[in-house]
């Protein structure tokens, strides 16, 4: 990332000759055809097809599941339960994935008559997985067949209370899987040692999706699997899952479905986001404006309202719906930003920013919220942070970091201070007891640095926008990069110009306006840099990603600035 010293303008160089031909050969910009030969693509006859098949990946070449552990055993037991007309249970966990999980199955199971019953976690009534009081829920329902959907892989307890009763249970799930065996009649978890299946990255939507597929071949009935790929979508970004392999493929057919927006709830979500469908809905479009929505009621209460709004069948039910969950989003967002604040002002305070990971709680913070607020603190901080919110003697905590930080190993390093934790590298989380924080933040701090992770290689250097370039046309072939995220960031471009515009507006934000070489204009949006705009003039190089201009509509498209410096005068392009 750039310093803080003056640069000559201009000086990053044009495309590369390599770049020309990559872009001459897939109707590419420069601009991102350089992007493509960083990720190791070229033009040759074998790298050529590989970038082909990154940039179109199709379902047909999804991996073959058949060597999936136990897919065959849970769609044989699923049929049998369709067919006898048995009551199935199933049970979800309270985050994106889970919730999604559990609509794509429950709906599946309906459409192919089974009689089903779904029902979430909940943080506030016994917290992550099938938890005592989750159980209690579990058994009122009365079911012969119990399948839970990204949780069980370590309720080994409560599960086998559950088989006690007579229940047959089905576990998908992609949490890391502790040694013991579990009881259930099918384990399906690519995690685990004995599973054959060799791409680990599915999110649980995902799994459940592939069972929904071998039930419809165990039944030899018709169904359409991909009218569910929105809801894998949007499962699969919010809960980190790598945007690579089979997900890839998954999460681009996810996300042309979501812009679509044929689920009754999914559209209403969008139009409470103010998206119509006008340009291409991205990764990062579902991490910020879709999931903390349907996660909100979850935050804050019982997460069963996100469930009923995806499977809401009409468009009025979905609007009624979708209106409560944007409330609790508002309200999630003003806790948020308050815990945010407190706990930078800590770390601040405490002179905590440069140590290897990061802990900060307090009484009174909503442990349904430390998860987001963990994130914007790893994003901004660039490195392992866990925030804990106390309730009384006992906190509920969630670890987030920068791409490749391996937040579970870290976890698993100081797992003899922790009443329980779980998760994967991704994202985790955990319960502390208060008079062990001290020793929880001494710790973590040092399984960081054991760990060695280095905040410097999150992210490949800015790339160039290539001279003469038209951003919107950047910006075009930026989507053919979708999905980003884990895995597969989203380019940070660097763009100078001469500030035509440079003021603070309200929150503390920077507007910025700068005029490229050529004489095109680029705007600008600087979270949080607003102090910034009084001595921005002249040549600038700026920092960031590009994303369209909903406010001009149309192709306009502007900068999410992370950063932006002064360049020295004298060196600056000729504008044309």
């Amino acid at each position: 990332m750039p310093g803080s010293g003056v640069r000559l303008a201009g000086d990053a160089g044009r495309p590369s000759a390599a770049a020309r031909e990559l872009a001459r050969r897939l109707a590419v910009t420069s601009t991102v055809a350089e992007h493509l030969l960083r990720l190791g693509y070229g033009t040759s006859g074998e790298q050529l097809a590989r970038v082909e098949r990154f940039l179109e990946p199709r379902l047909r070449d999804l991996t073959p599941p058949d060597a999936m552990a136990d897919r065959g055993v849970a769609a044989a037991r699923l049929a049998r339960a369709i067919r006898d007309g048995e009551r199935i249970c199933v049970f979800g966990d309270y985050d994106c994935d889970g919730i999604t999980a559990t609509a794509i199955l429950s709906d599946v199971l309906e459409e192919l008559g089974g009689r089903v019953t779904a029902c979430l976690a909940s943080r506030f009534d016994g917290g992550y997985g099938v938890s005592p009081a989750a159980l209690q829920r579990i058994l009122a329902c009365e079911p012969q067949l119990l399948v839970t959907c990204d949780c069980g892989s370590s309720d080994h307890e409560t599960l086998a209370e559950v088989v006690a009763r007579g229940v047959d249970v089905i576990v998908i799930d992609h949490h890391l899987v502790p040694e013991e065996p579990l009881p259930a009649l099918a384990f399906l978890n690519p995690h685990r040692p004995e599973c054959g299946f060799p791409y680990k990255g599915l999110a649980s939507c995902g799994l459940v999706l592939s069972v929904a597929a071998a039930l419809r071949q165990e039944l030899g009935v018709e169904l359409d699997v991909r009218r569910w790929l929105d809801l894998v979508a949007i499962g699969s970004v919010a809960d980190v899952a790598p945007l690579d392999g089979d997900n890839r493929a998954l999460v681009q057919a996810g996300l042309k479905a979501l812009r679509r927006a044929e689920r009754p709830g999914v559209r209403a979500l969008l139009e409470l986001a103010n998206m119509d469908g006008s340009t291409a809905i991205t990764a990062e479009d579902v991490a910020f404006r879709i999931a903390p929505r349907l996660n909100a009621p979850g935050r804050l209460q019982a997460p069963d309202l996100a469930l009923e709004l995806l499977r809401a069948k009409t468009a009025d039910r979905a609007r009624a719906l979708a209106a409560q969950v944007e409330q609790l989003s508002m309200t999630r967002r003003e806790l948020q930003g308050q815990m945010v604040e407190e706990a930078l002002e800590e770390v601040k305070r405490e002179g905590w920013e440069e140590r290897p990971g990061i802990v900060v709680g307090r009484r009174g913070w909503n442990h349904g919220i430390v998860g987001i607020v963990a994130g914007r603190l790893a994003s901004e901080l660039r490195r392992p942070v866990a925030v804990i919110g106390f309730d009384e003697a006992t906190g509920r905590g969630s670890l987030r970091g920068p791409a490749g930080a391996r937040l579970f190993d870290a976890l698993a390093r100081v797992s003899d201070v922790l009443v329980r934790y779980g998760g994967h590298q991704a994202a985790a989380g955990f319960e502390v007891r208060e008079e062990r924080l001290g020793e929880l933040r001494a710790r973590f701090e040092e399984s960081c640095r054991d760990l060695g992770y280095d905040a410097a290689r999150e992210e490949l250097p800015p790339l160039p926008l290539a001279p003469g370039e038209d951003p919107s046309l950047v910006l075009r072939d930026l989507y053919r990069l979708e999905p980003c995220g884990e895995r597969n960031p989203l380019p940070v471009l660097s763009v100078d110009g001469d500030v035509r515009v440079a003021r603070e507006v309200r929150g503390g934000h920077l507007k910025l306006e700068v005029e490229l070489p050529g004489g095109r204009r680029l705007g600008g949006f600087g979270a949080n840099l607003g102090d910034r705009a009084g001595a921005l003039r002249g040549w600038v190089r700026v920092i960031g990603t590009l994303r369209p201009d909903r406010w001009r509509g149309g192709d306009a498209v502007e900068m999410l600035v992370r950063s932006v410096d002064p360049l020295s005068e004298p060196a600056a392009p000729q504008r044309g």
